[in-house]
């Protein structure tokens, strides 16, 4: 189990899965640029978790709810969270001042269209995994709302989808733990990366190691007065 001290951004897995580098670059050396793509994003976001929750017959939403896991140690808010009333008997969460029972199911808003890697359906899971720490109710699905195609994708959160949501969730620790950024690695998904300039995945490799050994060449035949050795 992790301490408060412990948890690490929830939406950083998101990062971490798409690239290495880029969560690096983002969470350990607090470097941001934006480009088109970002700000559709974080504006598609501010317009989910904005606002007041409310109630649609058998179905209360929740905006912008907090979230955390002490066990995989993460930390985040969800855009949405629909709670649906079950039937009597049925396993799920209280509420407070609320009759009955009531099953989780996160939603989380994208500006583009499904991916052929799984990042965003493991940002999704580790939501339900918080959701089902914090309030001891299965949370056995939820969903991706994708803003080019206007359609919900909905996500099962089935065993091997919660194992890769786990290992991504370690394999974050052990990025911070190590407080190392990976080098870079050209990829056709570094042009739609808005770290593309900072990141320099095209500059030559090892330019600043040689630029490095260099310089300390120099300091070793330098002479104390500041003259070189012929």
């Amino acid at each position: 189990m992790f301490t408060e001290d412990d948890l690490l951004p929830l939406s950083a897995l998101q990062h971490l899965l798409f690239c290495e580098r880029q969560a690096a670059l983002i969470h350990l050396e607090r470097v941001w640029a934006e480009n088109p793509l970002t700000v559709e994003g974080r504006h598609l976001h501010e317009r989910a978790d904005g606002g007041e929750g409310e109630s649609r017959g058998e179905v209360r939403v929740a905006r912008g709810l907090p979230l955390r896991s002490c066990r995989l140690g993460l930390a985040g808010k969800a855009d949405v969270v629909e709670l649906h009333r079950l039937a009597a008997g049925e396993p799920g969460a209280c509420l407070p001042d609320v009759a009955g029972a009531w099953r989780p199911f996160p939603v989380e808003y994208k500006r583009g269209r499904p991916k052929r890697h799984r990042a965003d359906e493991v940002q999704i899971c580790a939501q339900g995994l918080c959701l089902e720490e914090m309030l001891g109710a299965p949370v056995p699905a939820g969903a991706l709302f994708y803003h080019q195609t206007r359609r919900r994708l909905e996500v099962a959160f089935d065993p091997v989808l919660r194992q890769l949501t786990e290992e991504a969730a370690a394999r974050l620790h052990r990025l911070f733990d190590s407080r190392l950024t990976p080098p870079p690695v050209r990829e056709p998904k570094c042009d739609r990366c808005s770290l593309l300039p900072i990141c320099m995945p095209d500059a030559p490799a090892h330019s600043a190691r040689r630029y490095l050994d260099r310089l300390t060449r120099q300091a070793l035949i330098a002479e104390p007065d500041g003259g070189e050795v012929p």
